[in-house]
């Protein structure tokens, strides 16, 4: 199952660029996750400085 980003988010990119599949993309206020291109590696959670990723 996909990772979700949650309304926690500061935009900040951080998790953008340690996506491997690049399923992360900024949307009209905050990032969000492709869930059909997520693989559920996990690299995103640790990169978020404000834990707002978490498995969906």
């Amino acid at each position: 199952m996909a990772h979700i980003i949650s309304s926690e988010c500061i935009s900040c990119g951080a998790c953008e660029s340690t996506c491997p599949v690049e399923a992360i993309s900024l949307g009209d206020d905050q990032f969000n996750i492709d869930a059909a291109t997520c693989t559920d590696c996990g690299a995103c959670v640790d990169s978020c400085p404000v834990e707002a990723i978490t498995a969906g």
